[in-house]
């Protein structure tokens, strides 16, 4: 058996032919940098089908061998802002299109009839049985799952079923039974933890087969978020997900913006038990998507790369603007909450828009690029450098953009969270910030898990962690619960 040495990217295995005899890999060079090879078992020769990409970046996501062995089914976006469905040569590279990306938002799930960045989705999975050619591929529509279920009728011709019968939210982990009758698949929902559904591939007709634990929450207290968009400083749209606690008396409710990490992220309207927590104490939340964000093109996830970092930031200012123009909205009481690079942005904005914050909650965020840089995991520096730009090309800018080195500005309380382990954000971060915002007479909380990396994952510190946060904005915010 041949051996692989190790790449110049981020190398992970795609899956069997169907003869057993050839294994796809992938390897990444950045978040929108691919490659596509085939690794020949017996030879351990290793052939890269995607040489014909002209050193442009280009997305290959969702490997799944053709039947026959002779193609490779993905999704890309080489020649196009969306990901679509397309198939390889698996001799040649050659590349052809199954099915377009892009494709209108769907009224029936956006009930504010908004339009985010220019209506284009993206082919975002697939799943192929080898031996009978049925398929399901997904569609990430604004943030939603739409499944498409259907056999190969050719190499790039689709015979489609019925759509199946599942709640909208967010579907994956497509499975086939032995015979590619049924399929399974989970899906969450915002007011439903994450289940195991059965389809019937021919119908589309779909049973619940798991009831996930609520921790003894009434399901019906639960509440779903809307799909809205509000406009930023450049006339762009920005998409995001708002939801309002069952009470929510008018001028009098404070709301807590969510921000994602990532940056190349989206934020999606699955179950999140957080966002239940603090709803359930009186907090509205908003969870917008910024430039930056995934799902909505390429073109949308480069608008915050290096130099235009701080545009992401402005459009949490202008998010604060559509919120004060809520009836149910205090704008003396809105909070910034984010983790890992969403605490960048928390820092970012406090220290940026001090006059619009109440508080912030910064959780394993970054609070300088330049010492985040220089001692995060060497494996992870190249990756995110092509993101917020290099310590030898760009430090003067890295640190005019640095939350801690623009702490002066800072008004509102901060809550500081981390873990001790961190490999990614190393701790450091968290200590520098919450030091530089205390000596500005700021009121700070540090709250550091010794046994956490990047991230609060044990149920003991997550109770005590989010029982913390809303006992810190329940004494500087108050939301009256």
């Amino acid at each position: 058996m041949g051996r692989l040495e190790q790449g110049d990217g981020w190398l992970s295995l795609g899956g069997w032919s169907p003869g057993d005899d050839r294994l796809l890999v992938h390897e990444a060079h950045s978040s929108f940098d691919h490659d596509v090879h085939v690794l020949d078992l017996e030879s351990g020769e290793l052939t890269r089908l995607t040489d014909g990409d002209g050193g442009d970046e280009v997305r290959y996501s969702s490997l799944s061998w053709a039947p026959d062995g002779d193609g490779v089914y993905c999704c890309t976006d080489r020649d196009a802002d969306t990901l679509y469905l397309a198939r390889l040569d698996a001799a040649s590279g050659a590349l052809e299109t199954v099915v377009e990306g892009g494709g209108e938002r769907e009224e029936a799930r956006t009930p504010s009839g908004a339009s985010p960045p220019d209506g284009k989705w993206n082919v975002d999975g697939v799943a192929i049985d080898d031996e009978t050619g049925r398929l399901v591929y997904s569609r990430n529509v604004d943030g939603y799952t739409d499944l498409t279920v259907g056999t190969l009728a050719g190499e790039t011709t689709i015979e489609t079923f019925p759509e199946p019968d599942l709640p909208a939210g967010v579907a994956g982990g497509v499975s086939f039974d032995d015979d590619a009758e049924r399929v399974a698949l989970t899906v969450t929902v915002d007011t439903e933890n994450t289940n195991v559904y059965v389809v019937d591939v021919e119908t589309g007709a779909a049973e619940r087969w798991t009831c996930a634990s609520t921790a003894g929450i009434p399901p019906e207290t639960f509440v779903a978020s809307e799909s809205v968009a509000y406009e930023t400083f450049d006339g762009r749209e920005i998409p995001g997900y708002y939801a309002t606690p069952p009470k929510a008396p008018a001028g009098e409710t404070p709301v807590v913006v969510d921000i994602h990490g990532g940056p190349e992220s989206q934020r999606r309207p699955s179950f999140s038990p957080v966002k239940q927590y603090l709803l359930s104490h009186g907090y509205a939340v908003f969870e917008p998507n910024v430039r930056g964000s995934t799902g909505y093109g390429r073109a949308y996830t480069h608008l915050d790369d290096v130099e235009r970092r701080m545009d992401s930031v402005a459009d949490l200012e202008a998010a604060v603007g559509w919120l004060t123009d809520r009836p149910e909205v205090d704008s003396d009481r809105i909070v910034a909450k984010g983790g890992s690079y969403g605490g960048f942005m928390v820092l970012a904005a406090l220290t940026e828009y001090p006059e619009l914050w109440a508080a912030g909650v910064d959780i394993v965020g970054i609070a300088n690029f330049v010492t985040f840089l220089e001692n995060t995991g060497s494996w992870r520096r190249e990756l995110r450098e092509a993101e917020y730009g290099s310590l030898e090309d760009d430090r003067e800018f890295l640190e005019s953009v640095s939350p801690v080195n623009n702490i002066d500005s800072i008004e509102a309380p901060l809550f500081v969270l981390h873990g001790a382990n961190d490999p990614r954000v190393p701790v450091d971060e968290a200590e520098q910030v919450a030091a530089a915002a205390a000596e500005q007479g700021v009121p700070v909380r540090k709250l550091i898990f010794d046994d956490e990396g990047h991230g609060i994952t044990k149920l003991e510190n997550r109770i005590e962690a989010y029982r913390e946060i809303v006992g810190f904005l329940d004494e500087h915010v108050g939301s009256g619960v």
